[in-house]
């Protein structure tokens, strides 16, 4: 097996790679385009961080590449489309920088508690400012955090050796397994008005993006501390400057920002936020996990073994895998649209197949259902590898029901699910090839297109909802490219689904829900 090195990893994930009988390592950075495209044909494996670019015109000349590995977690560099077409998989190291972003979430908490960066600054400019720099004990505090996945438990443990109570806000995590972490799951506005430190630890989607804004820090005690280590745009920077301004906010500690570098902004600007340059990952000893990681799932591919981070699965050549191809699309779409229009915790998720296809082995629509419903919510990679575990650490039951009948439809596949606040079913169909639609909400009949970004609306039909929606929607210089509307009688209840060219702030949907009289409205981007 030849291995080939395109950009700097630890000696760790190197001498990993060598060790092992048979393989051949090859370390040559700073290839150009050209000189990857000629030197891959000869390679089994590749592994590279975020400079090397693996595009599909380099997956296209690596006739012999059967692994990608990324030393790292984003993989935005490598076009792994192109990569599964060819049976290429893709993986990635998402766990190596866990205590790294935890570590400095607390070291961005304390630094911030007791004014660190500011009185380092003010004693190395030659001044001594006791009195100036007063902080605050993190003992007997409560902590609010928002997301716990990997990171949120770790901070959760430290937190509480710290002597802080914890209280966690998680829609994916169940109370017990909160508790066993030493967190009390409860709900936002808890933490929003109990919490004197919050941290927020969830991946950027639409729906979280500027989750934390104006109303939000209305919400909260005054005094409250702010820390962001996660995603830049998950707290509204122009809300927390105000925040901090007003003095609801007593200070803030950010490591991500909306746009990077921050160039210009005024956050910099004020004395009682600190700031560092995106550094959550940035330790040696986060670089050597990475390294080992990668190194690790480069050698099981070559074994036979599981490559657990996959983030892709190959397009296979048996005859199973040829049959359900088509429909994995859809099913990921369905779990993704799902996700975006429940509300509560998910205690179940049915998958439900009708016709042609339930006579198929599903096993992999059923796990493709689960990648798209659990990837809009987690802030953690989720693949076909992983998906059904951590359905099951987070306390999901999965659950296939088959029935060879027809109906409308040669195949049908519905998603169930079940929270603490309801149930939502949605259900989908291909129609030719690969003509993937949404034919059902909630047992209204619909026809959309799974892709773009979308509307989603609960209310009477009755004249002037549409109309009243369309001129909010065009104040705001948003335009919509399509529209469905499925009701189960006249002037009785219905759903509407808009297709807009452009995003939708979460205050517009309360406009549109307030003026417009609708039971409900959601953004849902896929």
């Amino acid at each position: 097996m030849k291995v080939l090195v395109t950009d700097p990893i630890s000696e760790e994930g190197i001498k990993i790679l060598k060790s092992e009988p048979g393989v051949q390592v090859d370390i040559e950075t700073r290839l150009t385009k050209e000189q990857l495209i000629e030197k891959i044909k000869d390679y089994n494996a590749l592994i590279i961080r975020s400079e090397t670019q693996v595009t599909k015109e380099v997956i296209a000349a690596g006739k012999n590449l059967k692994i990608i590995g990324r030393a790292g977690v984003g993989i935005d560099n490598v076009d792994v489309p192109a990569a599964t077409e060819k049976g290429i998989i893709v993986a990635n190291a998402p766990e190596g920088n866990t205590i790294a972003a935890c570590e400095h979430t607390l070291s961005m908490m304390l630094a911030m508690s007791r004014n660190i960066p500011q009185a380092n600054a003010s004693l190395k400019s030659g001044k001594w400012e006791r009195s100036k720099f007063m902080g605050v004990e993190v003992m007997n505090k409560t902590l609010g955090i928002i997301g716990l996945g990997r990171i949120g438990g770790e901070i959760t443990k430290r937190a509480r050796s710290f002597g802080m109570e914890v209280l966690a806000y998680d829609p994916f995590t169940t109370a017990e397994r909160a508790q066993q972490i030493g967190a009390r799951l409860t709900t936002l506005d808890e933490i929003y008005e109990k919490a004197d430190f919050i941290t927020v630890h969830t991946p950027l989607t639409p729906s979280t993006k500027h989750m934390v804004s104006t109303a939000q820090f209305e919400k909260m005690k005054k005094g409250v501390r702010i820390i962001n280590c996660a995603r830049g745009g998950i707290i509204d920077e122009a809300a927390l400057l105000e925040a901090i301004k007003s003095g609801k906010v007593a200070g803030a500690a950010l490591d991500v920002f909306e746009k990077e570098p921050p160039v210009g902004s005024p956050l910099l600007e004020q004395p009682n936020i600190i700031v560092t340059p995106h550094l959550g990952a940035s330790t040696a000893e986060a670089q050597i996990n990475v390294a080992i990681t990668i190194a690790e799932q480069v050698l099981n591919a070559f074994k036979g073994l599981p490559v657990t981070t996959a983030i892709n699965i190959p397009i296979m050549k048996p005859e199973v895998m040829e049959k359900v191809k088509p429909f994995l699309p859809l099913a990921e779409q369905l779990g993704k649209f799902a996700a975006q229009i429940t509300d509560g915790q998910i205690k179940e998720a049915i998958v439900s197949y009708n016709g042609e296809i339930a006579q198929k082995d599903v096993t992999l629509v059923t796990v493709a259902v689960l990648k798209g419903l659990l990837d809009v919510k987690l802030g953690e990679p989720v693949n076909y590898v992983n998906a059904k575990h951590i359905a099951k650490d987070r306390s999901i039951n999965v659950a296939e029901t088959k029935l060879a009948e027809t109906g409308d439809y040669t195949n049908l596949i519905t998603l169930t699910l079940k929270t603490d606040k309801g149930e939502t079913r949605v259900s989908g169909t291909i129609f030719g090839k690969s003509d993937a639609r949404i034919v059902e909400i909630q047992g209204y009949r619909v026809d959309a297109v799974p892709s773009g970004t979308m509307i989603v609306t609960r209310h009477q039909d009755r004249p002037g909802v549409i109309g009243k929606v369309g001129m909010i929607l065009g104040k705001l210089n948003i335009n919509i490219s399509g529209m469905v509307v499925g009701r189960d009688a006249v002037r009785g209840d219905a759903v509407m689904i808009l297709t807009v060219d452009d995003e939708v702030p979460a205050a517009t949907l309360k406009q549109m829900i307030s003026e417009a009289e609708l039971y409900d409205a959601k953004y849902v981007k896929l």
